[in-house]
């Protein structure tokens, strides 16, 4: 059994996460098999769990030693290897069973972890499962006085290439202008199935750091942080490349480079996909997130959709899709859901529909996203502080008098030609900021005297 204090430490909002050897461990995967399983009980699941693995050194073994936890209380177990995240969404959605996922997507070498899903991919979080999750590995499970279920190994990749290919038109990528694509896989699972997909496209492929390596040689698997894409922009600009993808660890979270070595706002690559996809549903909702840029939900008004603001973070845009029948929802963290996806995020898929795009058009991607960057923003600035509330608390009592504020995620404050949103992080003592404005002088400003009640 394992005591609520050390649980709390790697038990987070949408995963489980932390050190191996001191916290992670096959034991304590083991024990986490026993209690997901007697949730699967309890939610009336299917006996039997998908589970795929990362390219770190301990995923194997933790992997392995979770399936054991759920033979012994009776729930099979069937090993699809080295998987994407989304792969491992794939399994769960195709095959409609609960799934677990062994990474610890961008963190460094040293952690590993664990992504949960219901039948059909749905999400579980705190409040979807994870926290009833962590009262059994508490209180402990008896081994079953059944019958132990067995575990089996099952190939999917193929079926996984095919399925994501499957949602474009026939021949969607084999018209089309031929484009060079660098992409760097940063040494995680993008070196898996990158390879498989763009086999099947029309391009020229550049590849960077496609070998699994969970020690990350070269560089974390990070791509938000700008110092991780030095390499890709470099090759990009090297090779004269049509486009550059950046993907995290765990291949859940795709970055863009466009022709000149700039890094592409993911709100651009949020609303490119959202237009690919009112041309095909006309007047559906798309999801975005209150971090996205105004322009998001301003182009899915012009296309003729219904855009809806969500907080930040998966289960809640995974639920809003699921209660609005939304069709696409982004991030603009980089994480891209389909609604023909199980609602789930891929990478792969934002990927692809980029080069889709870009195949179709003769203007280079700077210029084909040009009209969709319409503001200036300041991307997540982090802030450590010892008390965010209290910090939140004051930041709001400094603009409400003047204008107008609301608090779906943290607090977002609404100017005439700017925002702003700070929120707290959920697993450290960080105030998040993000701004918005219509000019560089104007986002200066706003940046400035926020930062400064921060501090």
């Amino acid at each position: 059994m394992f005591t609520r204090e050390e649980l709390d430490k790697v038990i987070k909002a949408y995963d489980i996460r932390g050190l191996v050897d001191e916290q992670i461990t096959p034991e304590f995967t083991f024990v986490l098999g026993t209690a997901f399983a007697r949730f699967l009980m309890e939610e009336r699941e299917p006996g039997t769990v998908v589970i795929g693995e990362d390219m770190r050194p301990s995923s194997d073994e933790l992997a392995t030693a979770f399936a054991d936890g759920l033979n012994s209380q009776g729930i099979d177990a069937v090993r699809i290897g080295l998987a994407s995240t989304d792969m491992l969404y794939y399994a769960a959605g195709s095959l409609n069973l609960p799934g677990a996922m062994f990474t610890a997507s961008h963190n460094p070498a040293a952690y590993n972890g664990i992504k949960l899903a219901k039948s059909g991919a749905r999400p579980i979080g705190a409040e979807s499962g994870l926290l009833r999750i962590k009262e059994h590995m508490i209180n402990g499970i008896a081994m079953s006085a059944g019958p132990i279920g067995v575990t089996t190994h099952r190939e999917l990749l193929g079926d996984y290439v095919d399925f994501l290919l499957g949602l474009f038109g026939a021949d969607e990528f084999s018209t089309g202008r031929r484009l060079k694509v660098v992409v760097d896989a940063g040494n995680g699972m993008a070196g898996f199935t990158a390879p498989a997909i763009l086999a099947r496209l029309n391009v020229d492929v550049v590849p960077l750091y496609f070998e699994l390596d969970g020690n990350f040689p070269n560089h974390e698997a990070n791509p938000i942080d700008p110092k991780n894409l030095v390499d890709l922009v470099k090759r990009v600009k090297k090779e004269k490349a049509d486009i550059g993808l950046a993907f995290d660890g765990d291949a859940d979270r795709c970055f863009l480079v466009d022709e000149k070595g700039h890094l592409v706002n993911p709100s651009a690559l949020t609303a490119l996909i959202a237009i690919r996809e009112l041309k095909r549903r006309p007047g559906s909702t798309i999801i975005y997130n209150l971090i996205s840029s105004r322009a998001v939900p301003e182009i899915i008004t012009e296309r003729g959709g219904v855009p809806l603001r969500s907080r930040v973070g998966h289960s809640y845009i995974k639920k809003m899709m699921a209660d609005s029948n939304a069709i696409f929802g982004g991030e603009h963290s980089g994480h891209f859901y389909f609604g023909d996806f199980w609602r789930a995020d891929s990478g792969a898929l934002a990927a692809l529909f980029a080069i889709a795009e870009l195949s179709h058009s003769d203007l280079p991607l700077s210029s084909l996203l040009a009209p969709l960057n319409r503001y200036f923003a300041s991307g997540e600035i982090n802030t450590v502080v010892d008390d965010p509330k209290t910090s939140i608390d004051f930041i709001k009592a400094s603009f409400q008098s003047d204008y107008e504020i609301d608090e779906l995620d943290g607090i977002t404050v609404n100017g005439p030609d700017w925002w702003f949103n700070v929120r707290a992080s959920n697993t450290e003592p960080l105030l998040r900021l993000n701004v918005e404005a219509h000019s560089p002088e104007q986002l200066a400003q706003v940046q400035s005297q926020v930062l400064s009640l921060i501090g």
